[in-house]
């Protein structure tokens, strides 16, 4: 019988979850076709139907990580530095799902830092998430939460910080809990909140 549109459909989604086992497990530099070859119980040559070339597989590894770090549970929406916060929260491995989308996405780096095209489109993807925050930034500033100034520069970083503590976080988890990250991450919002108090004094 002829393969319908449904088992072909299947199949890919069979193989992204390969693709994706492959990096949790064992980092974005191990992804090759015969690593998810291995993992999906089929052949090289069947991979290819799908990605011929490794090019086409890292490009499908990128979108694959993208969408299912879009799609993990967020915080409830708030508003003025609750939202800033939360917002910052979703980033850090606080979870083992967190966790593997992070230590993929850092990984990732290095192919990203060596593709002109990839590099180009992380940094419209890190520019897009400065832009939510520092929407988010500008709301608290309104509401008084936030000292007033430069709401994309206060946003530019936070991301930093947060970035650099995911990176901490994931070399010595034992001593970046979830916790302590998250105290962390409170620390420096109150660095921030006492600015404005200093500017109302």
């Amino acid at each position: 019988m002829p393969r319908t549109k449904g088992d072909h459909e299947a199949r890919r989604r069979d193989v992204s979850e390969a693709v994706w086992q492959v990096m949790a497990a064992r980092g974005f530099a191990s992804l090759t076709l015969r690593a998810v070859a291995v993992e999906l119980g089929a052949t090289t040559g069947l991979l290819t139907h799908y990605f011929p070339t490794k090019r086409a597989l890292v490009e499908h590894a990128l979108d694959l990580l993208e969408r299912r770090t879009l799609s993990r549970p967020r915080r409830p929406a708030g508003k003025g530095l609750a939202a800033v916060r939360d917002a910052l929260l979703d980033i850090l491995p606080l979870t083992p799902e967190a966790t593997d989308s992070n230590r993929i996405w850092v990984c990732s780096w290095d192919a990203a830092l060596c593709e002109p095209a990839l590099s180009t489109d992380y940094a419209r993807k890190y520019a897009q998430s400065r832009e939510r925050l520092t929407e988010r930034v500008t709301a608290a500033q309104e509401l008084g939460e936030l000292p007033p100034g430069n709401a994309a520069h206060i946003a530019a970083g936070a991301q930093s910080f947060v970035l650099g503590l995911v990176v901490q976080a994931l070399f010595d988890p034992a001593a970046f809990p979830p916790q302590r990250q998250a105290e962390l991450l409170d620390d420096y919002l109150a660095t921030l909140t006492a600015r404005r108090t200093e500017i109302q004094r």
